[in-house]
């Protein structure tokens, strides 16, 4: 090395220094920086280049690949997070042989196919995915730095998720339907979720044995491991369901005709759940856990309560006119609707009008609490003790005054249900008997399902009648044309703030099966969630 040439260690940074002090100690604060020596002060501006793109993926790549973390996370935007997650993609996730292959860049985004292996205890497995980076101007600094998401590292990662191999935390389970057919993921994709609880529940419980997996592990306390890969086979368990595979199959396909939506398809004679299906894309079980107003699906459980207090009969007055106020709120009716000041319940209900029902729910002897008590005690419903093997919400119909009294009655204000729910309801309408849904059987766990004391025979028999004429000449003909056999519906839309178009609802039986489902900005009733229940009905009838 030349004279008058020193070289500086200062926290693990080599800075050669040439002649004087000044030019030194600008290239150790360069290099501490990890500005590469530019030569400029000032931090850079705007949207990274394509030069700077490809030069800080590829330096981000290329650091991953040899395992190193510390460096590799150097090339973010959030170092700290980045770090502790890569490390633990090398040490906890024992993923080694990493290549990386980028494809064309867009922009300032880079897609990226990773190959590696993953070693564990003497077994080894190759390891395929795609993801994508994209990079950003650092804020304070103006380096051009990998943008942090965990989904970086591997598509399936969220914050606070991370990677582990070893002993899957409960044995894998062969989940069969009710006639035996195995119900795997692959064929039945909206089932993943679903069957990942029922393995965290009862994988100990079905006698199986278990293997090695590499896993995503997510930070709520709730949630599953996700496995990405079985290195070493166990035993699954055998775990019997409620679920029809052919029932299922077709509500599976059912949801894939509109985005957002889910559906549940229960057994009334034993409240056995034959199918649940979601097309949402992010993956939560809406059908049994959604929390939304239900909408006109509603009135069901309305038209109960008023013919089980004497109001009315299916036969009896309910006018229908323009518009009702309760309280200073005015409600109204679907555009196009033609009052009728002499309309039966049936022919209200039928017809799905709103104002015939608000200008019921003050008559004596209702009360604030009337809805809420038809609900819990004859429709099983808002009392929080469903057990039906997975986590799922059990409705709400809460006591309420104020205008919230009457929306609450055509399924809007503070009432909330899912798809779940609904079909139990039609159950319990068309039968007389609140039979709580269950997707595994009790026996299982021991557990012990809800009750509640149903509906008198009478009432049973004018809401199936009701249903009848809705499904027949109401406003549910159109998607249940076709249907053969004993059939009836329900529509529904509901109003949701933020939202321009409604919730689509509909609920239906045909025979021994009931179905609801529900299309997030589907409009009425009839023309998203309508044709989803009855593609279900049509095969499960």
């Amino acid at each position: 090395m030349g004279r008058g040439v020193k070289v500086a260690v200062i926290g693990g940074v080599f800075a050669v220094m040439v002649g004087g002090a000044g030019y030194g100690a600008y290239n150790v604060v360069s290099a501490l920086d990890g500005d590469g020596g530019s030569g400029s002060s000032e931090a850079k501006s705007g949207p990274p280049g394509e030069d700077e793109v490809a030069e800080t993926s590829e330096k981000f790549f290329a650091a991953w690949e040899k395992g190193d973390a510390t460096t590799a996370a150097s090339y973010t935007n959030n170092a700290s997070v980045a770090g502790a997650l890569l490390t633990a993609y090398g040490e906890d996730a024992h993923i080694g042989g990493v290549e990386i292959t980028p494809g064309t860049a867009a922009g300032t985004s880079v897609p990226f196919t990773v190959k590696a292996k993953v070693s564990y205890e003497g077994a080894t497995k190759p390891l395929s995915y795609k993801s994508t980076l994209t990079v950003v101007r650092g804020e304070t600094s103006g380096r051009a730095l990998v943008d942090w998401e965990p989904s970086v590292v591997h598509p399936d990662l969220k914050d606070g998720d991370t990677l582990v191999t070893a002993e899957s935390a409960t044995p894998q389970i062969q989940a069969v339907g009710r006639d035996g057919a195995v119900l795997g993921k692959e064929k039945y994709p909206s089932l993943g979720p679903i069957l990942a609880k029922l393995r965290e529940k009862y994988g100990d419980k079905a006698g199986g044995t278990p293997g090695v997996e590499l896993a995503v592990r997510h930070t709520a306390a709730d949630a599953p491991d996700t496995p990405l890969l079985t290195l070493t086979e166990g035993k699954p368990g055998k775990l019997r369901t409620t679920l029809s595979a052919s029932v299922q199959a077709a509500a599976e396909k059912a949801v894939k005709r509109y985005g957002q939506s889910s559906v549940v398809a229960v057994k009334p004679s034993s409240g056995e759940v034959l199918a649940v299906a979601n097309n949402r894309t992010d993956g939560f079980n809406a059908a049994f856990q959604g929390t939304v107003a239900p909408g006109s699906t509603m009135k069901i459980i309305t038209a109960a309560m008023l013919i089980d207090n004497g109001v009315t009969s299916m036969n009896g007055p309910a006018p229908c006119p323009d518009t009702a106020t309760w309280q200073s709120q005015t409600f109204k009716n679907l555009t196009g609707m033609q009052p009728n000041e002499s309309a039966t319940l049936a022919n209200t209900f039928m017809r799905s009008c709103n104002t015939g029902f608000i200008k019921l729910i003050d008559e004596k002897p209702l009360t604030d609490s009337s809805l809420m008590q038809e609900a819990q005690e004859r429709f099983g419903l808002g009392q929080d003790n469903w057990q039906t093997g997975i986590s799922s919400f059990d409705g709400k119909v809460p006591a309420v005054s104020g205008p919230d009294r009457a929306a609450g009655a055509i399924g809007q204000g503070q009432v909330q249900m899912n798809p779940l729910n609904m079909a139990s309801v039609t159950a319990t309408a068309i039968t007389g008997e609140f039979r709580q849904p269950y997707l595994v059987p009790f026996d299982l766990d021991d557990r012990e399902p809800a009750t509640a004391k149903g509906l008198p025979q009478g009432t049973a028999s004018q809401l199936k009648q009701m249903m009848r004429l809705t499904a027949t000449q109401g406003t549910g003909v159109k998607a249940m044309s076709g249907l053969g056999g004993d059939i009836g519906a329900k529509t529904g839309s509901a109003e949701v703030d933020g939202q321009t178009v409604s919730n689509s609802w509909f609920t239906g039986f045909r025979n021994d099966i009931a179905a609801a489902a529900m299309t997030e900005e589907g409009g009425h009733g009839g023309d998203a969630a309508g044709p989803i229940v009855a593609d279900v009905l049509r095969v499960g009838g």
